[in-house]
């Protein structure tokens, strides 16, 4: 049987390439207040962004448990050898840890692998559907995880704000700290480097902020993936995917939306772009 490969909802996969790919999805929790709900199963994309907008009580997000770990693993397991796990930048969350120590609660001889990306959202993703696509054609594990420790230095991303504001309360704001000083006056941007956030410019208009992300995918010499996603600005994530289009085949451009545990720090109106190529 292949490797099979198992993430965090945070890498933002579009739900037709998880199903394409069989890859094992780990839901990341949200909490508005006393409401719990599973990141993608427990509450629909429109309705987070709405109770976001709407509700007087700010969303937080908190590692799924243990068990939800072991009974992925397990269940597996019982027709796999070995399990690949990729997940969100450790410096970011406690996802990571809670992979490892649910794995030896595992009553399996399955051999359970678990990487961590030191990134996030579809650079994460790309990453993610690479290994699965390899491990699909027969890959073996110590392939995989070659492939996946090589590719991840190649995958980046862009990230634009209306506001770091969500960032900020959520505390993962990290170097991007320093933008602050003009938060109600930018359109901030943002990178993840050594799998914190960190800032990576700022514009003074949101058609300047989506013009940097062009020029970033631009500025590589190849580009072998490519994603763009948004947590609710769909209009901004269609012009950027037909102008991304005049340098990179436009049908090939994977559309993704940040699920509610992004959208908890980033707000509604982040845009992004991620590339798997080299500079």
């Amino acid at each position: 049987m292949p490797v099979k490969i198992v993430t965090d909802s945070v890498a933002d996969i579009p739900a037709e390439v998880i199903d394409e790919l069989g890859i094992s999805v780990i839901p990341v929790v949200v909490r508005f207040g006393e409401e719990i709900y599973h990141d993608g199963i427990d509450i629909t994309t429109d309705e987070f962004y709405e109770k976001l907008v709407n509700s007087r009580v700010m969303p937080t997000t908190s590692v799924p448990s243990l068990d939800m770990f072991v009974r992925t693993y397990a269940k597996l397991a019982e027709q796999n050898d070995e399990i690949l796990v990729i997940m969100l930048s450790s410096k970011l969350s406690g996802i990571y840890n809670a992979a490892v120590q649910s794995a030896d609660l595992v009553e399996s001889k399955c051999r359970i692998e678990i990487v961590d990306s030191g990134c996030a959202v579809m650079a994460q993703g790309l990453v993610v559907i690479k290994a699965a696509r390899a491990a699909q054609d027969g890959a073996s594990m110590d392939d995989l995880l070659d492939l996946v420790r090589t590719n991840l230095p190649r995958s980046e991303m862009r990230a634009a704000f209306d506001t770091l504001e969500y960032l900020q309360r959520g505390g993962r704001i990290g170097k991007a700290q320093a933008l602050l000083g003009s938060i109600l006056k930018i359109n901030p941007l943002v990178t993840l480097k050594d799998g914190v956030v960190e800032p990576a410019g700022r514009t003074r208009s949101r058609a300047k902020a989506i013009d940097r992300l062009y020029k970033f995918a631009q500025s590589y010499s190849y580009i072998e993936e490519l994603a763009v996603e948004g947590a609710d600005c769909p209009e901004d994530v269609d012009y950027l995917v037909k102008r991304l289009g005049t340098i990179f085949p436009e049908e090939r451009i994977y559309r993704s939306r940040t699920t509610p545990v992004i959208g908890t720090h980033t707000g509604p109106g982040l845009i992004l772009v991620a590339v798997l190529g080299d500079k």
